[in-house]
């Protein structure tokens, strides 16, 4: 459905993705339950918007404006009940370039300018396109970003500083080698540690929120025994910044588009992505593919204002929110108010989490993003969804995340064009009267030959069709049975139109017969049908074409009372 352009129509667009009164009814079903669910997935959520944060390269107070401000816009504007926003680590790993090269005010510039597009694309109607991409670049695309975002957390983890470079592998290397010139291995056990916590406990008790026990326990810890080289995160704003426009500097606008429409692009995914698994982990729940952009867009425009990250849906949160029985977006609300609270009362007692633990909850993320037994699946379902799978994982690991799903995207789409090309043939006409074999002998023996064409007539195969059309000899005949044409387009129709004109050129007579009105309008574009028209070469049934296959060679002479050949392949 095309957007209207009227300014009332533009309004109306806008009014149907606001908030509704149904939202404010399911609010108010279960207000408890919703806040407790709201409590837990805050728990869950600071060490991850701290972790982030830190990883983007703003900071950890970064991390906590964007899950605060981002995470209550996206609760209540967003098309999801059950989404929970926030900085995620698939954007971190496109941030971290975007810092190195444009600084904190490059990120939070392309932050507003990605919102204004995921704004643009909702008031478009593009989220019902997520349902186009295919399961295996998914599933590749989530385990490349889980490495990269394992890799990314080896120099908190080992303790070392991080190593200039946009390439995470190559950032990996050198901190690995700083850190083998000059080892403090208290980091890197407090890591550790903090991951197999967290590991272990979601094994043993999966309601019991192991992340922030195991995150308290190791600033406990450093705290009490102040080992060499543990960093703690450093002082935290108590509070938020006013919102400011500051930031932006117009003239860097142009060369910031690209970055800005690459972390749209990904937002746009992976709150898709993050809301089609919260619909399938309940009964009954269905997300505003539209809306949700929507609500994205509005807060990825506000959390730059207050110093925030670009923010998506994040699938882990999500599932939280899910499984601790949330009902309505007033869980997600309260998990950003509690947040909200935390940066307000207990600043200096963030500030003091040393980095090696955020760093060790990322790890645990990283892990746990991994799906064993639906890669395995993937893997196992056919040799071209393994392919996509590993080609979409390597480009996330090697280029960035946005190249990498176009990638997947090509790939997916060139192997899907060929496995639909196959379906394309020229089978001989099954008759329906009489014995069959009979039959068609006696059409070789006139030196009449009728095809049916099966499948798409379109670039992908056409061409197989010019080669066995023109290679037939021993025939004086052709009648080609188009009813079974499912798409024609213009490189079927102009190849189709170079085949008959080959074939006239021997004096074989080319006739036609069941052509779809739909396909009419495009075999006609190129004239493919403008000669069997004005020779009276197209029919409606096959029975006529052939009926008239055999007048015209009664008329020409050439009808022969003996058995001919089969027809075969000219001699290249």
């Amino acid at each position: 459905m095309s957007v209207p352009l009227s300014p009332a129509g533009v309004r109306a667009r806008i009014t149907s993705l606001l908030p509704t009164r149904a939202d404010l009814a399911r609010v108010r079903r279960d207000p408890r339950r919703d806040l407790l669910a709201g409590l837990t997935v805050a728990v869950v959520a600071l060490p991850l918007a701290l972790g982030f944060g830190v990883s983007s390269g703003l900071g950890a107070e970064a991390g906590l404006a964007t899950a605060v401000v981002a995470g209550a816009l996206a609760a209540v504007f967003g098309g999801s009940d059950l989404q929970v926003s926030g900085p995620t680590g698939a954007m971190t790993v496109v941030l971290v370039p975007i810092v190195a090269d444009h600084g904190p005010s490059g990120v939070l510039t392309v932050g507003l300018m990605a919102g204004v597009i995921l704004v643009a694309l909702a008031l478009l109607r593009a989220g019902g396109s997520m349902r186009y991409v295919p399961a295996p670049v998914v599933e590749g695309f989530t385990l490349g970003i889980a490495c990269v975002i394992g890799l990314q957390q080896v120099p908190n983890a080992l303790g070392v500083p991080v190593p200039e470079g946009e390439r995470v592998l190559a950032v990996t290397w050198r901190a690995l080698g700083d850190f083998a010139r000059d080892p403090h291995w208290a980091s890197p056990a407090l890591a550790l540690a903090v991951a197999a916590v967290m590991l272990l406990g979601a094994r043993w008790k999966p309601t019991v929120p192991f992340s922030i026990l195991a995150v308290i326990a190791a600033t406990v810890v450093t705290q009490a025994a102040g080992p060499d080289g543990v960093r703690p995160i450093g002082e935290l704003p108590a509070g938020l910044p006013a919102p400011s426009l500051a930031f932006v500097d117009a003239g860097a606008l142009g060369g910031l588009l690209a970055p800005a429409v690459a972390v749209a692009a990904l937002a746009a995914l992976e709150s898709l992505l993050s809301a089609s698994v919260a619909d399938g982990m309940t009964v009954g729940q269905r997300h505003d593919p539209d809306r949700e952009l929507f609500g994205q867009g509005l807060a990825n425009v506000a959390a730059p204002l207050f110093g925030g990250v670009p923010a998506t849906g994040a699938i882990a949160r999500t599932a939280v929110n899910v499984r601790t029985g949330a009902g309505s977006r007033l869980a997600a609300l309260a998990h950003a108010a509690v947040l909200a609270v935390i940066v307000f009362a207990a600043a200096p007692l963030v500030s003091r989490i040393p980095l090696p633990a955020l760093a060790g909850v990322l790890l645990a993320t990283a892990v746990r993003m991994v799906e064993v037994g639906s890669l395995r699946a993937m893997a196992r379902a056919t040799r071209s969804d393994a392919l996509i799978l590993v080609l979409t994982a390597a480009a996330t690991l090697v280029l960035d995340l946005v190249q990498a799903v176009i990638i997947g995207l090509a790939v997916a789409g060139a192997l899907a064009l060929r496995a639909v090309a196959r379906q394309a043939r020229l089978a001989p006409v099954p008759l329906d009267r009489g014995d069959h074999t009979e039959e068609e002998h006696e059409l070789l023996a006139e030196h009449i030959v009728a095809y049916r064409v099966d499948g798409p007539l379109f670039f992908a195969a056409a061409h197989r069709f010019l080669l066995e059309l023109t290679e037939l000899a021993d025939v004086r005949v052709v009648v080609l049975r188009m009813s079974h044409v499912s798409v024609v387009d213009a490189t079927g129709a102009l190849v189709l139109k170079d085949a008959v004109e080959r074939l006239r050129r021997r004096g074989i007579v080319v006739m036609a017969s069941g052509i779809r009105p739909g396909h009419r309008r495009v075999l006609d574009s190129v004239g493919a049908l403008e000669a069997l028209r004005h020779e009276g070469r197209e029919y409606a049934t096959t029975p006529e074409a052939i009926e008239a296959a055999r007048d015209h060679l009664e008329l020409t002479g050439v009808l022969e009372t003996a058995p001919a050949p089969a027809p075969t392949r000219e001699a290249p």
